[in-house]
């Protein structure tokens, strides 16, 4: 049976780690996972320490999301096979009970071997502006078939590796990659990936979400991944 090797890209995330882990234990108890994966830019809060304890991986070393998930990918390919698959999530995201065997039905179809995967998502926030939010991430994922990071993303080893993986940026190292995927080869899961709200509500629904549009449209008019890190900063 394949398995799946999970990879989580930290800074600074031991807030969130811990639940994020805890939603993970569902495929350990029924052998799907081939285990998880922490590949860290420097956390100075902990974060490495209870992923240790919980039985993580760990690779540090490269800095920047894009970075750390390539280095994540290629630490985590060493130890599966062509068949086996690679599932990237934010440390701040955590995945709706059930997933598993959702996840588990996706991998059994010959015909989704050259296909990727992605979540629902959805905010810990209960609030009519998260929910708005939720809809209009929907939308534009059904819509252009662009699914962000914090969905998370599962691909099969060799089709990832075929693609060329996830390239060394800053910022949109996830819309770069799932456009070389492309609409068509794009799975919507029905299972949830809970992502933490706070910066919304720190920023304001409106201020970051207008900011992360606006990046976008740079990004497509193409400003440098450098630059719009910089601006996202």
């Amino acid at each position: 049976m394949s398995q799946i090797i999970t990879i989580l890209p930290t800074l600074n995330a031991a807030a969130h780690l811990e639940r994020t882990l805890q939603s993970l234990t569902e495929a350990e108890r029924t052998g799907l996972s081939a285990g998880w994966i922490l590949a860290d830019g420097g956390s100075t809060d902990g974060a490495v320490q209870i992923a240790r304890r919980a039985g993580c991986q760990v690779v540090t070393g490269a800095k920047g999301r894009g970075a750390q998930l390539a280095q994540g990918a290629a630490f985590a390919r060493r130890q599966i096979g062509a068949s086996d698959w690679l599932l990237f999530l934010h440390a701040d995201t955590r995945l709706s009970p059930g997933w598993s065997n959702e996840v588990e039905a996706f991998m059994a179809a010959n015909a989704h071997r050259d296909r990727a995967a992605y979540f629902r998502f959805t905010l810990d926030d209960m609030s009519h502006r998260a929910r708005r939010l939720e809809r209009a991430v929907n939308w534009r994922c059904k819509t252009f078939g662009l699914p962000y990071g914090d969905q998370g993303l599962l691909i099969r080893a060799d089709f990832y590796d075929r693609l060329g993986g996830y390239k060394p940026w800053p910022l949109f190292e996830d819309v770069d990659l799932v456009r070389r995927i492309g609409k068509h080869r794009l799975w919507p899961l029905t299972a949830r990936a809970e992502t933490s709200a706070e910066k919304f509500l720190t920023e304001g629904y409106r201020r970051r979400s207008l900011k992360n549009l606006v990046l976008l449209a740079r990004y497509f008019l193409g400003a440098k991944p450098s630059d719009l890190a910089k601006a996202y900063r």
